[in-house]
């Protein structure tokens, strides 16, 4: 695994954790434990003060493709706990720290409380619901320059269901996006590989310019995760349009 950066990765194999089974915990529970005490991305988000590893992802999304600018208008759906929200917030200049830079807007729902973020406007909501993209609209006071998604719907245990319902979700917020977004915009959501994202991916051909699959480093190894990251937002597709016309990138680093 990619050591984050500022960390050396001296001494990690050295320095491994291991972590007994207690009486009353699953293994499985204990290879978490072990897994989280041993991951370097755990120990920088602490270091760094973010909410999860999570946060890293969206960091070197957007070192590769560029969408969290100063200025922006970022929706973050499903925030919680708000490490993207953080990111956000530093990137687009929320807080108006760079002088001589745009100060943008980032806002997060959830269907959960969140903990008041600074910077960051969080609202508990469902993205779901009828009159969602009316009301994001109205906090942000227009269309939104970068929707992104962290979600991922509760693990059955089954990979396909698992795959299927990720899937689903990430064409719901896909969804969204095309409600919410500003020409030009960017979508960012996790999917899972597995097989069944071809209509999502088809989808987002119509709709935007560019599309990439990215694993990014701090992705575990061990995980079917993967993020999509469209760009050039155009609206909705002509139903006539040919999708083939579209370009679409794969990238696995």
């Amino acid at each position: 695994m990619t050591t984050p950066k500022g960390t050396s990765g001296r001494g990690q194999r050295d320095l491994h954790v291991k972590v007994k089974t207690a009486r009353g915990r699953k293994l499985s529970s204990t290879r978490w434990l072990e897994r989280q005490l041993n991951d370097p991305y755990v120990a920088a988000a602490k270091r760094d003060g973010y909410r999860g590893r999570a946060a890293y992802k969206i960091l070197e999304l957007d070192e590769k493709y560029r969408f969290l600018v100063p200025g922006a208008r970022v929706v973050d759906l499903g925030c919680a706990p708000g490490g993207w929200c953080q990111v956000a917030v530093v990137r687009v200049n929320a807080l108006g720290e760079r002088p001589g830079k745009k100060i943008g807007t980032v806002l997060g729902v959830d269907l959960q409380e969140v903990e008041p973020i600074a910077g960051a406007d969080i609202h508990v909501l469902d993205f779901l619901a009828d009159d969602a993209d009316t009301l994001v609209k109205g906090w942000l006071g227009g269309r939104a320059d970068v929707v992104m998604s962290d979600m991922a719907a509760s693990a059955s245990g089954h990979k396909q269901t698992d795959h299927n319902r990720i899937i689903a979700l990430c064409e719901a917020a896909a969804e969204f996006a095309y409600d919410v977004l500003e020409e030009g915009g960017t979508f960012v959501a996790k999917v899972l590989a597995g097989g069944a994202e071809g209509s999502l991916q088809a989808t987002l051909k119509r709709h935007f310019r560019k599309v990439a699959n990215v694993k990014p480093p701090s992705s575990r190894a061990d995980s079917s995760e993967k993020f999509v990251v469209a760009t050039g937002f155009r609206g909705r597709p002509d139903p006539d349009a040919d999708p083939a016309a579209d370009e679409m990138d794969d990238d696995a680093s």
